[in-house]
């Protein structure tokens, strides 16, 4: 075989998108599970808790992810922007800790609802963060979702609750988070990266976690296992898909986690959908669907 035929080879089997595309709905409904694992922990035990337990099995899948490439810990660990990268570790751990605490006091139908918007945040900020340019198009989705957001929280009604919020805020943690792993990726490698958020984030939690320590009968503990697996098998998949596929092809499919997520909270937590819910998370996704389809016109543009 030539080497161009190699060439064309190698290129082709790392977009695989059908398989990019069949490993993020595997990913969706394996994170969805994770977040239905959380809710019903956290419903008996305190988040710090369940967040600190759940970040020992991470950092320990990054620590031995790291060991496996080319350099070891030490390549891994290495930066030149230490203090960003713990930023982004403690800024996903905060943002994992509001999220669960929304999935307990909204459900998780809702929860996934408002912060499914956290894409359009990326789009919004993407400029002043990142320089990045954002035209009227985009700027009109994201206008559009904001819409879909204020009917879900129904601001202007009598009954509104603040606490709807919640999700809010953490998507706006999410989209920070992200954008600073895409600046930090300008310098450092995404194993850095990845290595950064586990054992920062582990290592913040452990020291506020230790303080909300409470007996966890055997039921539990089982379950909180299967939160663990499931937490390490979620992002093992999404290196895996993002490995095969463009991320322009697949990102789409991970709105299908809203779907799973609502499936769960309605069968396994009584949760219901409200019209309002339901229309406003409609608007979200579509205003999603075409940022992420502007970004890949311009891409091919490019």
């Amino acid at each position: 075989m030539s080497m161009a035929t190699n060439r064309a080879a190698a290129a082709a089997q790392s977009n695989n998108i059908p398989l990019g595309i069949t490993l993020m709905v595997i990913t969706t409904f394996v994170f969805a599970v994770q977040d239905g694992l959380s809710r019903h922990l956290a419903s008996e035990y305190n988040v710090m808790m369940v967040v600190m337990i759940r970040y020992w099995f991470f950092a320990a899948f990054v620590i031995a992810l790291a060991k496996r490439h080319a350099g070891g810990l030490r390549a891994a660990a290495r930066t030149s922007q230490p203090v960003l990268q713990i930023f982004r570790g403690l800024l996903l751990a905060a943002e994992i800790c509001v999220m669960i605490v929304a999935f307990t006091i909204l459900g998780l139908v809702e929860s996934h609802a408002v912060f499914t918007c956290y894409p359009l945040l990326v789009a919004a900020l993407s400029g002043p963060v990142l320089g990045e340019s954002v035209g009227w198009r985009r700027w009109a989705a994201i206008g559009v979702g904001f819409i879909g957001v204020l009917i879900i929280l129904q601001p202007g009604m009598s009954v509104f609750d603040p606490a709807a919020v919640i999700p809010l805020v953490a998507a706006a943690m999410f989209a920070v988070y992200g954008l600073l792993t895409r600046y930090v990726g300008r310098k450092d490698k995404t194993a850095t990266s990845f290595f950064w958020t586990g054992v920062t984030g582990s290592v913040a939690m452990t020291a506020t976690g230790l303080w909300y320590w409470e007996p966890m009968i055997t039921s539990d503990w089982l379950i909180m296992g299967c939160l663990c697996i499931t937490g390490v098998t979620g992002h093992w998949l999404l290196i895996r898909c993002y490995e095969v596929a463009e991320a322009s092809a697949v990102q789409p499919f991970a709105y299908l986690q809203l779907v799973f997520a609502a499936i769960i909270g309605i069968s396994a937590f009584g949760e219901t959908v409200r019209p309002n819910v339901a229309i406003g998370a409609a608007l979200i996704v579509a205003a999603g669907l075409f940022t992420f389809w502007r970004e890949r016109q311009k891409g091919r543009a490019r």
